[in-house]
């Protein structure tokens, strides 16, 4: 069993559902569907790769207060070495007010201290006994991926919703040698990717909903997918992480690079079938046996 070090992203969140998202108008909203809990992108990709036969452990910043423990609490229900250090800000929490296209209004609420660091010897160990890293979108990750990179180690990340601009992005682009990310707020994709081959990146994939994905690999070679759209849609918190861990289990399998896209799809839909950032029901032999009927 392949061993992945996920590091960054754990917050307790608070998620509304509204059938649109509310005018610009003063008004009460007397009735909504409503839930409170994990969420962020490290625990994402955590919960979802343990679930694809991977062995996985999560690093992350929480609050000393009732929201990290609350997170404990609940990895410790799972197979995931959770591993963490106390943020003085305290947890990181999240209002996402979500429509029934699956939209997502994202408000933070608490952010971590943005001069948070931690010993990295102290996560040391964990790196080098990864066959995959994956560093995340927190600002006590920027001085960790440039020490992962120093260590000659490939470095997965996720670079969201990035908007091709965003100089706060810059050492996970930088430092990284697979990169994710969502065309929401870079419509005009190619060139970014194509960029990031130029500069010697192994991949890059972007993801696009339910219009599909698009991947550049290393030798110039563009790749299509449609998305899997057999499952209804109840809840898109945490779909570009489930299609991250998807995407990661095909290729640990050794499967063609359009086959780890609909891979990555289809645990991505899974997902968006539950209202939990992993669907209770995933396992490989379901995403096998899925895979399967799609070819």
């Amino acid at each position: 069993m392949k061993k992945v070090f996920v590091i960054g992203g754990a917050s307790y969140d608070s998620i509304i559902y509204l059938p649109q998202f509310p005018g610009n108008i003063p008004q009460t909203i007397h009735q909504c569907k409503f839930q409170e809990t994990l969420g962020s992108t490290g625990i994402g990709k955590a919960l979802n790769l343990e679930k694809l036969d991977f062995k996985v452990t999560l690093h992350a910043l929480i609050g000393n207060d009732v929201w990290g423990k609350k997170i404990i609490s609940s990895m410790q229900q799972s197979p995931v070495k959770f591993l963490y250090h106390i943020d003085e800000n305290g947890t990181e929490r999240h209002t996402n007010i979500m429509n029934r296209s699956g939209e997502r209004i994202s408000i933070f609420t608490n952010t971590l201290n943005p001069e948070g660091s931690i010993n990295f010897n102290e996560i040391k160990a964990e790196v080098l006994q990864a066959d995959y890293v994956v560093v995340n979108l927190t600002d006590y990750c920027k001085p960790i991926i440039k020490q992962v990179h120093s260590l000659e180690i490939p470095i997965w990340t996720d670079l969201h919703d990035y908007d091709g601009r965003n100089p706060w992005h810059e050492p996970f682009i930088e430092y990284s040698n697979y990169i994710f990310l969502s065309s929401d707020n870079l419509p005009d994709y190619k060139p970014f990717m194509q960029e990031m081959i130029d500069a010697g990146k192994e991949l890059v994939v972007v993801t696009h909903g339910k219009k599909g994905s698009t991947a550049l690999t290393k030798n110039g070679e563009w790749i299509e997918t449609e998305a899997f759209t057999n499952y209804e849609l109840i809840d898109s918190n945490g779909a570009g992480d489930a299609y991250f861990s998807g995407f990661l289990y095909g290729y640990n399998q050794n499967k063609t690079i359009i086959e780890c896209m609909k891979l990555g799809s289809i645990v991505g839909a899974l997902c968006i079938n539950s209202n939990k950032l992993s669907n209770s029901n995933l396992t490989y032999d379901m995403i096998e046996k899925l895979f399967n009927e799609m070819s």
